[in-house]
Parts: structure tokens; C-alpha cells; sequence
């Protein structure tokens, strides 16, 4: 039972739904809800189901909550893609899981062309930390000078840019999508 209930309160804090508008959605009682979530009660099948669907989660994930896993991919290994026009390769650490969304990405960069993106998603926003070398980074009209450790937040659902000023130059972009 503690389990179902922090699986429960996790998923709707996670929705950002109070107790009375998940209970409303479920069509339970807000007592009925607020004992599940406590750990005193003792739901039925059709409870919660009926609480996965008003979350908009399958009913695994309130009775069987997804374990956190240890992931680790080392430096020259994973998926890497390599852009046409610049000595860039973007390699995927992690992508977006369901009801998250974010993609992280490790990049190698060589000086030369620029690598030119545009726009995504409107609403999306890329975070990069520089780990080795210099860049020009940031919306295409007004990049910003990076070193290692610099950090800068820009918009990406406008032209952008990622232009390694020295070789050898690393860095992570953290992509969020609305």
C-alpha cells in the first residue's frame, strides 16, 4: 500500500493537479483519494484505473512505479550524428521519456563551418555547458563566446549557432521542448 500511495502522490504532484480536482477526474471521493494517498486505504482495481487514466498514466505506473536506472555511456561511445556541413557530431545521451521533455546531448566540435540549426519547436530552449575548447554559442544574429565551464541559455525556436573556435572543443546541450 505505501508504495501505490507515493506512486499515487508522485503522479499528481507530477500532473499538478490538487486532491480535489484528481479526485473530480477520477470520479471518486476526495476522502476516498486522500486515504489511498496516506496509505490507509485500500484501493480496487477500479480505482485505480480510474485514477491512471485522469493522470494520463498507465496503471503499471501507480502499482509498479519505473525503478531508476544507472545509465552510463562513456566518452566515444553511444549514437553519434554528424552534421553535413560542419566538423560537428552530436552524440544522444539521453532522450525525452514520456511526460518529460528534455533530450541531452554530448557535442565534438572541430573549428570551421559553423554548425547553423533552426528553429525547433516554438517554446523550446537549449542550455550548453562548455567542457573543453571555446565556441561561439547562441542565437544566430548574436552568438556568445564560451570557455570551459561557461554556460548560456538561448532560445531554439530561433536560428542558433555552434561554431568550435578551437580544436578539440566539447561541450553538453541540454534541449527542452515545450
Amino acid at each position: 500500500m505505501a508504495q501505490i500511495a507515493a506512486s499515487v502522490r508522485r503522479e499528481r504532484e507530477r500532473a499538478g493537479v490538487s486532491l480535489t480536482e484528481l479526485a473530480r477526474r477520477a470520479g471518486i471521493a476526495k476522502s476516498t483519494l486522500s486515504q489511498l494517498e496516506s496509505g490507509s486505504g485500500n484501493p480496487s482495481v477500479e480505482i485505480l484505473w480510474a485514477l491512471g487514466v485522469a493522470l494520463g498514466v498507465p496503471f503499471s505506473r501507480l502499482v509498479d512505479p519505473p525503478k531508476p536506472q544507472v545509465r552510463v555511456i562513456r566518452a566515444g561511445e553511444g549514437q553519434i550524428t554528424y552534421s553535413e556541413r560542419a566538423d560537428y557530431a552530436a552524440t544522444l545521451l539521453a532522450s525525452c521519456p514520456p511526460h518529460a521533455r528534455r533530450d541531452i546531448f554530448r557535442i565534438d566540435a572541430q573549428p570551421g563551418e559553423p554548425r547553423t540549426s533552426q528553429p525547433h519547436n516554438p517554446g523550446s530552449v537549449e542550455h550548453v555547458v562548455i567542457g573543453t575548447g571555446r565556441a561561439l554559442v547562441g542565437p544566430a544574429d548574436d552568438p556568445v563566446e564560451l570557455g570551459p565551464g561557461d554556460y548560456v541559455t538561448y532560445p531554439g525556436d530561433a536560428p542558433h549557432v555552434f561554431r568550435a573556435l578551437e580544436p578539440g572543443t566539447s561541450a553538453v546541450i541540454v534541449m527542452e521542448h515545450v
